[in-house]
This record gives C-alpha cells, sequence and structure tokens, in this order.
C-alpha cells in the first residue's frame, strides 16, 4: 500500500515529536514541512530556525517558511505537492478554506486539551491553571473555526500535584505524537469517522502574557499554587518585595499550607524550611526562588544572603496590584 503523502505543518517545540515519528512512519511520507519563518533571538538578535525546522532539516525534510499561509505563492507551491493530508501541531496561523480543502482527507489537527474545553493558544497552562485532575490530547478535522472541528480521536491523561507546564507539556507532545501515528490509517482507510465537538463545555484559553506571572495574594493558596505550576517555566511566577530594593522575586517548589494567621502577602514565616506566605485562604510554603537576574536557589540559600522579616509584606502594595489571570 502506498504511503500516505503528508505536509506537515507545525512550528513549536509541542510539534517535534510529532514531525519525529512521522519521518519515520512506514506508512506516511512527509513530502514538506511548513514552518514559520526563522526569527531573531538572544542578544545579538541572530536569526534563529523554529523547533520544527531544526527537526526537519535533521530528516533531510523540504522546508516552506511562508510569512502568511494565506499568500497566492505559498498556496500554490503547496498545491503542488498534492498532499493526501496535512497534518497541523501548533502552526500558529489560522488557515484559509482553500488549504483546509487542498487534500483528500483535509487536515487534522493536533490540540492539547479535551475538546470543546480550552480551545485557543495555551490550553495546557489554563488546565493548570483551573486546578484540573485531567487533560489529554484531541485529534480533529480542521474547519475555519477556531479549534472547532469535528473530533477524530481522543487520548487522556491524569495531571499530578507535581505536573507543571513544562511536564506536561512533554507528556502531551507525546501522547499526541503517539495518536496521531494510531488515527491516521484508520481516518484515512474510512474506519474512523470524525464526530462533531459537543456545545457544552466550550471555553477559550487565551494566550499567556508575562504580566499574567505576577501573583496575587489575596487569591486562594490552591490558586496561587495553580499558578505557579502554570506558569512554571514560562512567563514564571513572580512577586516583589514590598519597601526593599529587591526588584521582583520568581517562586517556585511551592506547598499549600492550610492554616494562615496573617494579612495576604504577609510572611508569616522565613526559615531554612521554606518562607509561609498568607493568602486569600490558607497560606503557601516557598522552597525555591530566583531574585531578578540570578539562577534559582532553594529558599535556604536565598536567606542566607537577604533578610526577611515576618510580617513583612510580598505584593506592590497592601491592596495588590497584581494582574488577575482570568480567561
Amino acid at each position: 500500500m502506498k504511503p500516505v503523502q503528508i505536509v506537515f505543518m507545525g512550528t513549536a517545540e509541542l510539534a517535534c515529536e510529532s514531525l519525529r515519528r512521522l519521518s519515520v512512519d512506514e506508512g506516511s511520507e512527509v513530502v514538506a514541512v511548513v514552518t514559520q519563518p526563522d526569527r531573531p533571538k538572544g542578544r545579538a538578535l541572530k536569526l534563529q530556525p523554529t523547533p520544527v525546522k531544526r527537526v526537519a532539516l535533521d530528516h533531510g525534510l523540504a522546508v516552506l517558511q511562508p510569512i502568511k499561509a494565506r499568500s497566492p505563492e505559498f498556496m500554490e507551491q503547496l498545491a503542488a505537492y498534492k498532499p493526501d493530508l496535512i497534518v497541523v501541531v501548533a502552526y500558529g496561523q489560522m488557515l484559509p478554506k482553500a488549504i483546509l480543502n487542498l487534500p483528500r482527507y483535509g487536515c487534522l489537527n493536533v490540540h492539547t486539551s479535551l475538546l470543546p474545553k480550552y480551545r485557543g493558544a495555551a490550553p495546557i497552562q489554563w488546565a493548570l491553571l483551573q486546578g484540573d485532575e485531567e487533560t489529554g490530547v484531541t485529534i480533529m478535522r480542521m474547519d475555519e473555526g477556531l479549534d472547532t472541528g469535528p473530533i477524530v480521536a481522543v487520548a487522556r491523561t491524569p495531571i499530578s500535584s507535581l505536573d507543571n507546564s513544562q511536564t506536561l507539556h512533554d507528556r502531551l507532545a507525546s501522547l499526541g505524537a503517539h495518536l496521531l501515528l494510531e488515527t491516521i490509517p484508520g481516518y484515512v482507510g474510512g474506519t474512523m469517522e470524525a464526530v462533531p465537538q459537543p456545545t457544552e463545555g466550550a471555553c477559550y484559553a487565551r494566550k499567556i502574557t508575562k504580566e499574567d506571572g505576577e501573583i496575587d495574594w489575596s487569591l486562594t493558596a490552591k490558586a496561587v499554587c495553580n499558578r505557579v505550576r502554570g506558569f512554571t517555566p514560562w512567563p514564571g511566577a513572580f512577586t516583589y518585595l514590598r519597601d526593599e530594593p529587591l526588584k521582583m522575586l520568581k517562586i517556585a517548589g511551592v506547598a499549600v499550607m492550610e492554616a494562615s494567621h496573617g494579612e495576604c502577602g504577609q510572611i508569616l514565616r522565613a526559615s531554612r524550611q521554606g518562607i509561609v506566605v498568607g493568602c486569600g485562604e490558607g497560606s503557601l510554603e516557598i522552597s525555591e526562588v530566583q531574585k531578578e537576574g540570578g539562577r534559582w536557589m532553594p529558599v535556604s540559600e536565598f536567606l542566607a544572603g537577604h533578610r526577611l522579616a515576618e510580617g513583612a509584606y510580598f505584593g506592590r502594595s497592601k491592596t495588590d496590584r497584581a494582574v488577575p489571570c482570568g480567561g
């Protein structure tokens, strides 16, 4: 049987595992890879290839990098490959109807949530921010909406209390790649049907910004903990030590402490065991911190060089003018 001729469209690290597995799959042939243009990065602003481009070049695959996917020049290039199927994983641009209808079997998207929940740019982070106990991967046939296409396959995974955005990202990238390779034969063979998404439970997972990482200590300790997990490694959960020259302090390694006898943002204890901070409900123990421009270090090491007085406050003011993280 002839391998399925596939054009792969992806940009972010999330897409790399799917491309790696497709490129060595006997039932598939990746005829081209489409990714975003190289972007300047670092202090020297040197152009850097996308993670997907690096994988594509490692496997000797043709790479296309259109500025806009809907440009006539690119669509003409794409049509010349005559793909049976287009696979899209974290590409970063909406696709026009002309591309969605180009392949014989349409376009399949690997989305890291249990659709219709968390459509949009940041489903992994929002699953953690909302304290979900389960998430997963959905393979859908794309339509012109934002993650609204019919569902072909789903795989689920529990979210542990130790998960953060990085660990969950890596697990879902692997799970998505595995599900994709399982799905393609049945999908193109006609034994797997695309089922319309349910209307109930649909919500939008907006893009995360750097400002979202600032901790609002008036939230419950559990909510703050979820935000630390959701914002690790990027943009990082951070706070300020009020009335001190320390500009910013990133925090990690947090645990919820039920008892609290202080105000929101008040430092209740600062010892080698951890920094305990009052929240809107309960308190939070911090075991790892990073000074602005510094490295991550355990609290014991941080306190050896910076004294924190019990009764002092985290936050810009007593009203904690932090950016709320609601969607």
